[in-house]
């Protein structure tokens, strides 16, 4: 329980309606959750308005609600606190309520369109081989030191974010590092949470569906290194060519890594193998059993991001030489018969390129490469012939496929793919909406020395359609048709 006076604190109040000197069990943005004694926040979403539910939240146990504008009719017996926006005063509320735990910790928050996952987790797993007691957020999983918490968001709720912060520092923790997605900087998930460092990946097209053009997603990009204060360091890679404008108005210190241009940290690739890579990194050569260019640039954020935080320079590159790739980050397999199947999240047009593009200059000859690829329903539409179109001019046979089709009837997003594809191209593509089958396909087309990519899900263990979540993993489907091939 927090006094309700504590816990307003920095949260933006224009007026008040009763005491704040009452006791709250706890904060809650969905009526649903409210228990009692709850503190409620009326906040506005994309389909829903709290404000709607303020009713339900009292009659449910709610002692206090803050909201942009008092419902009609109040209630004696509850206080009412108004702000100007219930969303940026949500992740204020939450950091107090939790006694402010990102204070208390090194964290390091990630941002960009590819490349987030595979930063954090190394950084995780880096941090962990150092010797330090580390937690992680990313897409894949949460985990506070060896315990698994399931990820739901890229970024949680700034409740949840929070939670999971205090218990990170309940544990013991010194390190945590998270992605931070755009939608969690204009939904102001991350207010009141004190990084450490912020980490540009790069930025390319994706999740127009919701900001709808790029400039606005930039913009949301840009926002994450804004809130940095002058303590904290930003790190952004010079090879983007948005990565200057991350750094224009932030009071963080700058800092920039680079495989091209003149940076404070650089890279070069030596040897790119399908068994890893060796690197020059900072004058040092070092071999890492991640693969490609992207790889690199992953690599090279990790190191930069590290040395920043003041570790020993040969300790870091000694601990990333045994990291293993990240899983559903170009994650391999190899049938006996020599058949080399590869699994990645490549869910963009930038990602898929990089991937094939990696493949492409790792081959040794007459390989084909049978790409099987989809894209997500219920989300930017724009990208789909853009990312069927790459498919197309880096491989040998490309299968359209459903990836999670969400509301939407997998033909037609499969028909918005197609329109991408140039007419001479077409006698190379099939679509098979069954994703099970198109991974089946494919494997039975592979002869020894082929390489498959099954593009766009990665780690996700499910398929959703029409609202419901289907058992699914790319990897084992594969594993186990790449093996049944080899029988």
């Amino acid at each position: 329980m927090k006094l309700l006076s504590d816990i307003l604190y920095k949260a933006g109040l224009e007026e008040v309606v009763g005491t704040t000197n009452l006791a709250v069990s706890g904060i809650v943005f969905d009526s649903r959750k409210v228990k009692k004694d709850s503190l409620f926040v009326a906040t506005r979403g994309t389909n829903t308005d709290g404000h709607a539910y303020i009713d339900t939240a009292i009659e449910a146990g709610a002692n206090a609600i803050v909201c942009e504008e008092y419902p009609f009719n109040l209630n004696e017996k509850i206080t009412y606190v108004k702000v100007k926006d219930t969303s940026f005063a949500l992740g204020i509320i939450a950091s107090n309520y939790f006694d402010t735990p990102s204070e208390k910790l090194k964290l390091v928050g990630v941002t960009g369109t590819n490349g987030k996952t595979t930063t954090v987790t190394l950084l995780y797993n880096l941090f962990k081989q150092l010797g330090y007691t580390v937690g992680l957020l990313s897409t894949v999983k949460n985990k506070i030191q060896n315990e698994v918490i399931p990820a739901t968001h890229t970024t949680p709720d700034a409740v949840a974010l929070n939670e999971l912060l205090a218990k990170m520092v309940e544990k013991g923790c010194q390190y945590a590092f998270m992605e931070v997605s755009s939608h969690a900087v204009v939904q102001h998930r991350i207010n009141g949470i004190t990084f450490s460092g912020g980490v540009f990946t790069n930025i390319t097209h994706d999740h127009l569906d919701y900001h709808k053009t790029f400039d606005e997603y930039i913009k949301a990009k840009k926002g994450f290194f804004d809130k940095l204060n002058d303590e904290a360091f930003a790190l952004t890679n010079r090879d983007d060519a948005n990565g200057k404008v991350m750094l224009q108005n932030t009071q963080a210190k700058k800092h920039t890594y680079a495989l091209k241009n003149v940076a404070d940290f650089k890279c070069r690739i030596i040897e790119n193998h399908l068994s890893g890579l060796l690197l020059n990194i900072d004058g040092q050569e070092i071999w890492v059993k991640l693969i490609g260019n992207f790889n690199a640039y992953n690599v090279l954020a990790v190191y930069s991001t590290a040395v920043l935080l003041k570790q020993d320079k040969t300790n870091v590159l000694t601990a990333l030489s045994t990291l293993n790739a990240v899983e559903g980050r170009f994650q391999q397999i190899k049938s006996t018969s020599g058949i080399i199947g590869i699994v990645d999240y490549a869910h963009t047009p930038d990602a898929l390129k990089n991937v094939l593009e990696t493949i492409k200059n790792i081959r040794t000859g007459n390989e084909q490469v049978i790409t099987i690829v989809g894209c997500g329903g219920d989300r930017d539409s724009t990208k789909r012939p853009i990312m069927a179109k790459i498919a197309c001019e880096l491989s040998t046979k490309v299968i359209l496929t459903s990836d999670n089709p969400r509301s939407e009837d997998p033909e037609e997003i499969l028909n918005q793919m197609q329109k991408g594809i140039d007419p001479v191209d077409m006698k190379k593509t099939m679509r098979i909406s069954d994703r099970k089958e198109a991974i089946r396909t494919a494997c039975t087309f592979a002869k020894p020395g082929d390489i498959i990519l099954v593009a766009g899900k990665g780690h996700e263990n499910y398929q959703e359609i029409k609202g419901v979540k289907h058992p699914f993993d790319d990897f084992e489907i594969l594993k186990e048709t790449i093996k049944e091939q080899s029988l």
